[in-house]
Parts: structure tokens; C-alpha cells; sequence
């Protein structure tokens, strides 16, 4: 389409195919000062983002919490939770909001035309005409506020950010990446938290509110991203004519500032919470820092990015490989932050002590010195090079929509007055890097930006006992205080305050408010659920899956082991040799070797122990030993090659690198359990009930950690009988006659795959193998599982089958009512946890769940009040509607080639057909406020079987703990 010069309000500023991403971009500019890039293509999953400036000033978290509060009405749209609305009935494909250390985004996508136009009219009428300025209460509710409810209680305090920091301010990562940031740019915006410190968020007042809000949300401070089909005049015309044309453009002063480099180094110590009864020793981490150039430099982030993988992430990483061996600690790695307009690179040591920190820098310098002066192999700068090749071509983000990616990438440029487009063009960049291969290239880069880069610093990150003790002790005095120096008139208004919060929380919206909210109609979605391709094949005898897909040229390979041939008292090692495959050395490769031949000719080949459960029935399942390999199809000779060599000839001989991969895989699991503590809540409850969710806690949850933990500790030891033990499964596992097959790949590649797979069988053992039928006990011990977090994670749960029911689509509507409409209104609005969801499984296994909650037995007490809410459930036909679009948006998320050739081979191996997929949607459809209503009655008899699990705060459990059978620490 041809633009004029000026088309509502929009001068062209460029246009431009990029080849890279098959695209033809524009960059706009409206009169209002707003900056518009619509990148035209025939995706149908459309993006859209609005993105401010937004620098904090403090630590306060304005920022954060303005991102939260916008959402919470608008001019247009007038309820209290606009956002939950569209959670429940948009056809969405992302949803959110994020806020980043020097910007706020307003991202939203939607495969359907007008439901898209919907969620950008929602989310423009948001950030342009929130209700704060009217309703100070929203500050309350989602910054901070004192709660008391009667005279005699104690003031506590509540506020959804406040306790989403609190959270975050657990993770001993989350600290240690914080304080890295801060503390590399003092007296600067990077040196405040835009999240918001949790002690400095209580100093937060209205007034500084609304003030960031009045500086900063404007066009002429904003950048307009859109992504996808659709007419472009369409959309200028949209935002013009339903927004920009009521503002002038106005000077806003937001940009961010470079900060001046240092004239020499930094060192910091700071300090993480653990229990009073832990451990401190190898519990220090040691950090060398650096400032590295500007996030606008394509080709210099590209290459950092790479130099993090050739410096600390390959197997044959030089300066990983000489830390570990040092035994400065338990587990390396690298981090390259490029969300800033000065990126920064980190080299990290975990499990450590502090009064090494010394020895750390000497060796970091020695060892990049000697890299420098022997030159970094060339094989291995190869392997970097097409890893980051590999993943541009190849384009697969996962659950994320292209154009939420692509609009983060183009941030890095334009958020600091660059120009968009060329952060999307990556072939002149790659081509320079690829110099490499010939050239002193990342020798150059070393020797800039750590070697003679005097903007840095060594962070030191030490453990202290009650750390978190004590800052909620000084809250208690300071709540304390503040309550005695309270006139009688000024507790009452508190308690006023308290009771009218709530109160404005509890008071529905009215129907004509509620009306206002765009939506789909029911008529507008497709009733037929989408086929996966798969064609059930025969290769050697065996049984291969083949899924005809547009995968641009790329082959996906998945090879799923039946692992019941191993007993059951060695299932735990499972993990551990999945962990090892291609991460030690084969009879043919060195590891360093191995890895380099991996990235150099493929796209990634892993291990991976999965479990898939039978559809009827949890106590059936199929665990796996899945090896997953992607390449171009003409490499598929290669991959197969590889797979083959590690299968038949990997050697368990190296004691030491063994040692290694077990210490990083152990540090990696704890800072899982630091950052999801609801996925170790839920998966130890479902142990209690379900024999395949034992299965599952033992490889992968609390029990695996404990395992992994014991195996470390004690490895000298144990190293013999480990070796014997994974030889014995390797064999036992690797078998043909143990074997399904699925490969993903446009049809016309088949062959190659054929041909290629049959030359692998040729090597792979045949014998005969007895299966073993796990049969695990089952107990409840409702835990209070104790960790030094500010919050709790609480799980409560069972499993329907075991009551007679059986699984209806309905149930997936009925998790969508619970997490958006009471446990929203209860657990986060009013209790103030950051999530609450509810899940309910194909298998029958059910859980509720909070994230990030301050509370714990008002959670549990919720949750078995809930049934009594859906007993009463009598929704107008609209909000039922509104409820199975949801649904059905999340039922039709949109899926990558390689997700939907794995996700039709689960459903195979755990027997869900066509038929079932297409039952459920119509179920879905179909659902009634009368099934909902069953549906609490069934929930009901599960709550009442009173099992439930909660991982949190030391102190808070034990406070509690005449509900819990036992108590378990989950870090030593």
C-alpha cells in the first residue's frame, strides 16, 4: 500500500522490506510527538505494544506500580478490572504488562481481527485515561496501604506489588542481579529499582503517583509497535481518530542518560537472607561486572551474547572449565544484560566463600589473559556463531508471539532514540561477527571489555542468618510505633479506611459498566478443534509419528525410551544420566569437542526425563527418556550420527567433570525452588494422592532435590556405585525394541529422514527388557515445606477421578471462573498475593494455588470457601460467554512446528485422540452455569479431603504449624 506523506496525522519517517523477518516495515511519526513502527506481514497473530519511558527517580516502584494500577479503569471503560475482563473473554494470545528498569510496555496479541482492535482500544483508554487520578484506593490496592481491622489487631501491610517484591526480593538471584545493576550505575536511573524496594515502597505517596503518571504517559513520550496482517491505514486511522488527535506534542524530558565510564574499579559486599539454622558455608556468590558499550550497537550485542556462550556457557567454555576446576565453587555462569542503554556482562561464581574473592579475580584475569594470548578455538566459535544463526532463522519463541520478541529486540535501539528498523536487520552484523573464524575478533572484544575496562566492579553476595527475620521484626516495631502514636480518631479512620477498601473491592461492577467492555460473541469462534498433522509410519519395524508441517527447511527429531525397564529404587538416577548425555565426553569426543560438533551441525540435540499419564487414569502413566535433536534437514545425517555416538559410547570415567555437571545441576534446582515456589508446593501435594504425581516429585520435585543434594554432599563416596548404576540403566534404556519415533518436517524431507534413521538403528542395541510396574505409597503429610522467603506459595488439592468423576471440558472453563473471578477478588485484590490460580488436570489431579502470598491459612480458608461462592453461581448469558471464549483462546494458543509435532506425540502416547480433543471443545462450547455449579460440588468433597501443601517463610509456617503434619527444610 502506498502512503502519503501524511495519512491521519502519520509522517513516513522509512520504509523498508527486511528480508530477515520477511517483513515490510514503516516508522511513523503523529503529530503528538508519538513514534509509531507497524511491521506488515501475513502473520495472523498480531501485536500490539505501547511502550513509555518511564526513569525512576527512587525506589519506590512508580513505575511498577503505575503499570499495575492503569489497568484498573479507565475513561472509556469505567470497571475496576478492565484487564481481568479481557483475561476472561478475549480471544488473546499475550496479555500483560511489563516494566523494565527504564520503560513500561503494554503488550497485547490476538489472532482475531476485531478482538485485536478490542484489546488496543482497552489498553490505549488505559495508560492515556486511568482512573487513578479519580480513585486513590487503586494506589492502595495495588501499591501499599495499612490494614487493620479492629481496634486490638496489630497494623499490617498490604498492597499486590509490595508483595510481588517481597518475593522477588527472596530469590537470592533476583538479589544478586539487582544490586549488580544498581551497583554499576550510581546516581543514575539504573541505580534505582523500578520494580520498587518493598522498604522504600512504603514511602510511596499519591502525590508522587499521579505525578510520574502526569510526566510521562504522553504520545510524545511513547513508541507505538504493531506487528502482523492487517490494513495499515486501518490502523493509523485508529489510533488517530480514537486517541492521538486529542494531544499535543510536548517536550518531555525522559531520556537516559550514558553514564560517564569509570576511572577505576568498584568492589561491593551485600547480603541475602537464609534460616537461622542454615548452613552459611559455600553459600557465598562472587561477581565480576562490566558496563560493555551501548544497546544500539546490533553487532555488539550479537557478539556479547556469543562471548557469554564462548566464555561461560559451552561445555568447552575456557574460563567456566578453569573456575570450575579451581573449585572456587559449585557452579559458574555468565549473564549478559542488554535491556539497558548500557548493557552489562557478568561472570558469576556460586556455592562460594568470600575471602576467596581475592582469588576469583586473579584467576578470572590470568585465565582471560592466557585465552587471549593462545587464541579461542575456532571450533567453538563456530558452534556460538550458529547457535545464534540457528535460533534468527529458525524463529521459534515458544509461547510467545514473534512480534512481542521482535518488539523487544527493537526497544533495545529505540527506547534510546534509535532507529528500529536496523535493530531488525541482523545479516550485515552476523556477517562481520562471522570474521571471527579468521580473525582475533572476540580476542579484540576480551581485551576491550574486560581486560582494560575499568567500568566494573567485583560484588561480593554473602549469606546472613535472619536476615529476613530481622526486616520483618523492624516492620512489626515500626507498625507497632505508628500504632501508638495514633490518636483514638486515627485508628478509627484506619479501620474506616480498611473497611471501605474492602468494600469497594467486594461491590461488583455495574452490568452497565460491565457492558462496556468490547467482547467476541460465541458465534465468532471456530467449533472445530485443529487437527495436529500425524501419520503413524513404519520404519525397521518400528513405529515413527511423522508430521507433515512448514518447518523452513528444519527437522525435528524426538525419541521417546521407555523407561519402566529400570526399577524402581533407581528412577532417581534417571535425571541425573539425562542431565549427563552430551554434557561428558564419548569414546570418540573430548565434552568440549562433543558440544562444539553439537552447535556446529545442529540446532541443539538434549536429553530429557518426561512422564506422560494416561488420559483416564493418573495411576497409569509412560515415563520416558526423550532425546530431542533439530537441524536442516540435510544435516539430519549428522544429528543422527551424534545421538548414536552418545547413546552407544558415552563414558563415565571423568570423575570430576561428573562432579561438576551434578553441582550445577543441584544450584540450578535451587534457584528453580527460589523462583517457582508453587511448582514444588503443588508437585509435593499431588505425591500424597496420585501414583504418577509421586512419580513426578520424585525425579523432578523437593524429593529429587534432596536426592541430588545427599549425592553431592556425599559423591566421593558414592561415585563408584553411581557410575555402575548409569552404565546399567544406560544399557537397559537405549534399546530398540524400546522405541517410538516422531519427527516434524515438511513431507518432502521425509526420506532423508528415513534414510538417515535407518543407518542409526543399525548401531543401537536389540534385546529383550522386562518393565517394571512402579507401585509407590501413598500418604498425606500436609507439609509446611521452610525456606528464608518473605512469602508463601499455597497448594491444596485432589484428584476427582478418585471420587468417581470423570474429566469434562467444563472443568477447564470452570479453572478459568476461579482464577479470574474469585480467587482474583480474594487471594490478590484483598489478600494482596501477586497469583492464585486454579488447575484441573485431564488426570484428575486438581490444585489451587497462590504465588507469592503474604498470607497462609487465610489462602487455605478461601479455597474451601470457594464451593460455597460457585454454589451460588448465576452468571447473564453475555458473562458466560465471555468465560468460554477464554477458554477456548487458551485451548487455541498458537503453536510452532516443533510444538505441535511434540504436543501430538504426547497425546498419542498417553491415548488422547481427535475425538477426545474434539469432545472436550465441545464441552467447552457447550458449558452451563448449572455445570459450574456441579463442578463446586465436586471441589467441595476435594477440599474436604483436607490434603494441601505450602512452601513459604520459616517463621510464618511454624507460627501455623498445628496445621501441618510435618515440617521439612528445604535448604540445609
Amino acid at each position: 500500500m502506498n502512503i502519503a506523506k501524511k495519512t491521519y496525522g502519520f509522517a513516513l519517517v522509512e520504509k523498508k522490506k527486511v528480508a530477515e523477518i520477511n517483513s515490510m516495515v514503516r516508522l511513523f511519526r503523529h503529530d503528538s510527538g508519538a513514534e509509531l513502527l507497524h511491521i506488515e506481514n501475513d502473520d495472523d497473530n498480531k501485536v500490539f505494544a505501547i511502550t513509555f519511558r518511564t526513569p525512576p527517580e527512587n525506589s519506590k516502584g512508580i513505575p511498577h506500580i503505575l503499570e499495575h494500577s492503569v489497568l484498573c479503569g479507565s475513561r472509556k471503560y469505567p470497571i475496576k478490572e478492565p484487564f481481568v475482563e479481557l483475561l476472561k473473554g478475549s480471544f488473546k494470545t499475550f496479555l500483560n504488562a511489563m516494566t523494565f528498569a527504564d520503560k513500561t510496555m503494554y503488550p497485547v496479541a490476538s489472532t482475531n481481527e476485531k478482538d485485536f482492535v478490542n484489546l488496543m482500544d482497552v489498553y490505549l483508554d488505559a495508560v492515556f485515561y486511568p482512573n487513578i487520578y479519580e480513585q486513590p484506593e487503586i494506589l492502595m490496592q495495588e501499591g501499599w496501604h495499612h490494614e487493620l481491622n479492629k481496634k486490638e489487631d496489630e497494623i499490617s501491610i498490604k498492597g499486590v506489588v509490595y508483595n510481588e517484591m517481597q518475593g522477588a526480593f527472596s530469590s537470592p538471584e533476583q538479589i544478586l542481579f539487582r544490586n549488580i545493576q544498581h551497583s554499576l550505575f550510581p546516581d543514575h536511573v539504573y541505580g534505582f529499582e523500578s520494580g520498587g524496594d518493598p522498604d522504600d515502597i512504603l514511602n510511596l505517596s499519591y502525590e508522587e503517583f499521579i505525578d510520574f503518571h502526569k510526566r510521562y504517559y504522553h504520545p510524545s513520550n511513547s513508541r507505538i509497535f504493531v506487528y502482523g496482517d492487517g490494513p495499515v491505514e486501518d490502523r493509523l486511522k485508529f489510533f488517530h481518530k480514537e486517541y492521538l488527535e486529542e494531544f499535543a506534542e510536548s517536550e518531555i524530558d525522559s531520556d537516559i542518560p550514558l553514564v560517564k565510564p569509570w576511572d577505576k574499579p568498584d568492589e561491593i559486599e551485600k547480603y541475602y537472607p537464609i534460616s537461622a539454622d542454615e548452613d552459611e558455608k559455600e553459600k557465598t556468590y562472587l561477581s565480576m561486572n562490566f558496563v560493555t558499550g551501548e544497546s544500539n550497537n546490533l553487532e555488539l550485542s550479537m557478539a556479547m551474547g556469543m562471548l557469554d556462550y564462548i566464555l561461560m556457557e559451552s561445555p568447552a567454555a575456557p574460563l567456566k572449565k578453569a573456575l570450575l576446576e579451581s573449585r572456587l565453587g559449585k557452579d559458574v555462569f555468565g549473564s549478559y544484560n542488554n535491556h539497558l542503554r548500557q548493557p552489562f556482562f557478568s561472570i558469576i561464581v556460586k556455592n562460594s566463600e568470600s575471602e576467596r574473592k581475592t582469588e576469583f579475580s586473579e584467576l578470572l584475569y590470568s585465565t582471560l589473559e592466557k585465552i587471549m594470548k593462545n587464541g579461542i578455538d575456532k571450533k567453538l566459535i563456530e558452534a556460538a556463531i550458529n547457535i545464534i544463526e540457528f535460533h534468527l532463522r529458525e524463529a521459534d519463541f515458544g509461547s510467545y508471539p514473534k512480534g512481542l520478541v521482535y518488539c523487544m529486540e527493537v526497544m533495545n535501539s529505540w527506547n534510546y532514540n534509535g532507529n528500529p528498523i536496523q535493530a531488525l536487520e541482523y545479516e550485515t552484523s552476523l556477517k562481520k561477527i562471522k570474521s571471527a573464524l579468521t580473525t582475533n575478533y572476540f580476542e579484540k572484544l576480551i581485551d576491550k571489555y574486560l581486560m582494560n575496562n575499568a567500568h566494573r566492579n567485583l560484588l561480593v553476595l554473602s549469606p546472613e542468618k535472619n536476615l529476613a527475620e530481622k526486616k520483618a521484626e523492624m516492620i512489626r516495631r515500626k507498625m507497632a510505633s505508628l500504632k501508638h502514636g495514633l490518636s483514638e480518631n486515627d485508628v478509627e479512620k484506619m479501620i474506616s479506611d480498611t473497611e471501605s477498601l474492602k468494600r469497594k473491592q467486594s461491590t461488583p461492577d455495574s452490568p452497565e459498566d460491565l457492558a462496556k467492555i468490547p467482547s467476541l460473541s460465541l458465534d465468532e469462534i471456530q467449533r472445530e478443534a485443529e487437527i495436529l498433522p500425524m501419520e503413524e509410519k513404519t520404519e525397521s519395524g518400528l513405529t515413527v509419528l511423522s508430521h507433515d508441517i512448514f518447518t523452513s527447511g528444519i527437522s525435528y527429531v524426538n525419541l521417546y525410551f521407555d523407561t519402566t525397564v529400570i526399577p524402581k529404587e533407581k528412577i532417581q538416577y534417571l535425571p541425573i544420566l539425562a542431565r549427563l548425555m552430551g554434557e561428558i565426553s564419548t569414546e570418540k569426543y573430548h565434552y568440549s569437542n562433543l558440544s562444539n560438533e553439537i552447535n556446529i551441525h545442529t540446532g541443539g540435540i538434549g536429553f530429557a526425563n518426561s512422564n506422560y499419564v494416561e488420559d483416564s487414569d493418573d495411576s497409569t502413566y509412560y515415563p520416558k527418556m526423550v532425546v530431542k535433536g533439530k537441524a536442516l534437514s540435510k544435516k539430519l545425517p549428522k544429528v543422527f550420527e551424534l545421538m548414536k555416538e552418545i547413546i552407544n559410547h558415552t563414558k563415565f570415567d571423568d570423575k570430576n567433570r561428573i562432579r561438576e555437571v551434578i553441582q550445577e545441576s543441584k544450584s540450578r534446582m535451587e534457584m528453580s525452588i527460589s523462583e517457582a515456589g508453587h511448582s514444588v508446593a503443588s508437585s509435593r501435594l499431588f505425591s500424597y494422592f496420585s501414583q504418577a504425581g509421586k512419580y513426578n516429585e520424585i525425579t523432578t520435585g523437593l524429593s529429587y532435590y534432596k536426592f541430588i543434594s545427599d549425592l553431592e554432599r556425599n559423591f566421593d563416596e558414592r561415585y563408584p556405585v553411581l557410575v555402575k548404576i548409569l552404565k546399567e540403566i544406560t544399557a537397559q534404556i537405549f534399546n530398540k525394541n524400546n522405541l517410538l519415533v516422531s519427527v516434524t518436517q515438511f513431507k518432502d524431507d521425509y526420506s532423508a529422514f528415513a534414510d538417515s534413521f535407518s543407518t542409526f538403528l543399525e548401531g543401537l542395541r536389540s534385546a529383550s527388557m522386562v518393565k517394571h510396574d512402579y507401585q509407590f505409597e501413598l500418604s498425606t503429610k500436609n507439609e509446611g515445606l521452610l525456606t528464608p522467603a518473605n512469602v508463601q506459595y499455597v497448594a491444596k488439592g485432589f484428584n476427582f477421578k478418585h471420587l468417581g468423576h470423570k474429566y469434562t471440558g467444563s472443568m477447564a472453563v470452570f479453572s478459568g471462573i476461579a482464577r479470574l473471578d474469585y480467587m482474583w477478588n480474594r487471594i490478590r485484590v484483598q489478600g494482596g498475593a501477586y497469583g492464585a490460580f486454579a488447575v484441573f488436570g485431564r488426570s484428575g489431579n486438581v490444585y489451587l494455588g497462590t504465588y507469592r502470598d503474604p498470607n497462609l491459612r487465610e489462602s487455605l480458608d478461601a479455597f474451601d470457601q470457594m464451593a460455597d461462592y460457585y454454589r451460588q453461581f448465576d452468571p447473564e448469558e453475555k458473562e458466560m460467554s465471555k468465560y468460554i471464549i477464554g477458554t477456548i483462546s487458551q485451548l487455541d494458543s498458537p503453536l510452532t512446528p516443533s510444538m505441535k509435532g511434540s504436543i501430538a506425540a504426547s497425546r498419542y502416547i498417553s491415548h488422547i485422540s481427535q475425538e477426545d480433543i474434539q469432545k472436550n471443545r465441545d464441552e467447552v462450547l457447550n458449558t452451563s452455569s448449572g455445570q459450574i455449579r456441579d463442578i463446586a460440588e465436586i471441589l467441595d468433597a476435594m477440599m474436604h479431603k483436607d490434603r494441601y501443601c505450602v512452601l513459604g517463610n520459616e517463621n510464618r509456617i511454624k507460627e501455623e504449624s498445628e496445621l501441618f503434619g510435618e515440617l521439612v527444610k528445604v535448604f540445609e
